[in-house]
């Protein structure tokens, strides 16, 4: 048996500082629907994600809430298991960097590091950010306090918060050594950062010089101690970007085989605000030690918030406009956040979000397109046929009609889309087969066809075009709607077409069952009120 090729794909792992937000569930999701796909097209996938639990930040806010760290990420954990099943994803594993798999690793890679040569002692005399938990050059900060016009106090010249001066013993990572690399790297990838755009911005950032940087602690204690130092705890970044790789086996050797059949990743996701760690000193630590570099890190954007103007502005509590999963869940249900999410924000660029535009689209594309097809064409079977798929000839197939013809190569057209997270694109390939299906039906009027037995085949071949239509459209849609797609399939005794392997092959015309039982049900997305 010839083993299915590898797919793995990560999200960023999460800090504990707080519960989910809307925009760690949108970049959550963004990777399941890829997961999802990949599954139906014949990868065996990994899909990993988890928690960021090391770090003066988590440590700092342990101590606000009167416990230990372990304790403070222990709290936390729950959370996000909970929304992740509730919000459908399919992740194969669960890391969090305080299990003992990632400190043997984060150990390992520290002796790897000091064997290659790419790691020094000396000491650290500069400013860090600790939400941030970036270290800034002086020329970083200034040129902020320039732009923000502060005087007297120096703040973040990415999140705008007061800086930390930092004078401390540290081991330090020679990544100014590997600006000739990377650069080599994105000339011989130009897909490694994506979109394109972002990697003109990682390119731009490299070309400027890279500084060597502190890679180790000691005024803190809640960290990876260094194997052969132990005054140090490893600096966070340096400890989590290495859970991608420990996930699949680095550095144990009970894992080698594993290790070897999943690494190198083929997609990072990751919010467009860590790309620099992501797609600069990641790459460069695994060329420091002789490992290969993931295919793709795909930057996506932040959420915005829609005002009463119609303008994007920043989610923030203090402004009165978060909106947290649940509110969303209360509005569109799961599978209606899933969709608008997916399909409404394009990925890589920034979104405007508004509660209105979520129903605007959950009524026009689910509730009065996609379900209303089901709906009808479901009934129709099972009024028209007995409860039942039409009894079609062999040949059924062959005969032309215009949604045959648009869902001539769809499975290819909609491939194209999703391969490279192009999601808004994949949904308008599904759409328009699904607004065609429903032209359909007021062009062809089965419910007169029905009154003339003369014209009982010609009944059977409408309801059949409809059905197969649903039945492909359903497997296009399952990695945004799984539990919607899994019950379209049900109703149309298909339950063995759910979870396919073989998507190209499946969305062929052609593949509808008759005379089996078909059920109306329930409404799938019930049309939603102003209130």
């Amino acid at each position: 048996m010839v083993e299915k090729p590898s797919f793995y794909i990560t999200t960023p792992i999460y800090y504990v500082n707080a519960a989910p937000h809307l925009g760690t569930a949108y970049c959550t999701i963004l990777s399941d629907v890829m997961a999802r796909y990949k599954r139906s097209t014949g990868y065996n996938v990994k899909f990993l994600t988890g928690l960021d639990e090391h770090g003066e930040k988590v440590q700092q806010a342990a101590e606000a809430h009167n416990m230990t760290p372990q304790e403070w990420c222990d709290s936390l954990a729950p959370a996000f298991h909970d929304i992740w099943k509730t919000l459908e994803i399919s992740n194969d594993d669960f890391i969090r960097t305080t299990e003992q798999r990632q400190i043997d690793a984060v150990q390992y890679l520290w002796n790897r590091m000091k064997e290659a040569g790419y790691i020094y002692k000396g000491s650290y005399d500069g400013w860090y950010c600790v939400p941030e938990e970036t270290y800034f050059t002086e020329t970083q900060v200034q040129k902020a306090d320039e732009e923000r016009h502060t005087e007297g106090q120096h703040l973040c010249p990415d999140c705008g918060r007061p800086l930390e001066r930092v004078q401390e013993e540290s081991w330090f990572f020679k990544l100014s050594e590997f600006q000739d690399k990377l650069l080599a790297l994105y000339d011989e990838h130009p897909d490694f950062v994506m979109p394109d755009f972002r990697m003109r911005e990682v390119r731009t950032f490299v070309e400027g010089g890279l500084r060597d940087i502190s890679v180790s602690r000691t005024s803190f204690d809640w960290g990876i101690p260094v194997p052969f130092d132990d005054k140090h705890v490893t600096y966070v970044w340096f400890d989590a970007l290495l859970n991608y790789a420990t996930a699949v086996g680095f550095g144990s050797p009970a894992m080698a085989d594993e290790y070897a059949y999943r690494w190198p990743a083929q997609f990072h996701v990751v919010g467009k605000d860590i790309i620099r760690f992501h797609c600069v000193i990641w790459p460069a630590m695994l060329m420091a030690i002789g490992e290969a570099i993931p295919e793709h890190v795909f930057a996506h954007g932040f959420l915005m918030v829609r005002d009463d103007e119609g303008k994007n502005v920043k989610m923030s509590k203090s402004l009165g406009n978060a909106i947290s999963p649940k509110d969303v869940i209360d509005l569109l249900g799961v599978e209606g956040y899933r969709y608008y999410f997916m399909t409404d924000c394009v990925p890589g660029e920034d979104g405007g979000i508004s509660y209105g535009r979520m129903e605007q689209v959950y009524n026009a594309d689910l509730a009065n397109s996609w379900g209303n097809l089901v709906s009808r064409a479901l009934n129709m079977s099972a009024k028209y046929f007995d409860g039942k798929t039409p009894e079609l000839p062999d040949d059924w197939a062959q005969t032309q009609n215009p949604l045959r013809s648009i869902a001539e190569g769809i499975a290819e057209r909609y491939c194209a889309s999703m391969d490279v997270i192009q999601y808004t694109q994949a949904k308008d390939v599904v759409m328009e087969l699904v607004h065609a299906a429903n032209h359909y039906i007021e062009d062809s009027a089965p419910w007169s066809v029905a009154k003339d037995p003369a014209r009982a085949d010609e009944l059977a071949l409408i309801i059949a075009n409809l059905l197969e239509s649903i039945r492909i459209c359903a497997h296009l849609l399952a990695p945004f709607l799984p539990s919607t797609s899994a019950e379209v399939l049900r109703r149309m005794s298909l339950e063995d077409e759910i979870d396919t392997d073989d998507l190209v092959a499946m969305c062929a015309w052609g593949g509808l069952k008759g005379g089996v039982t078909v059920t109306k049900g329930d409404a799938l997305f019930p049309r939603l009120q102003k209130k």
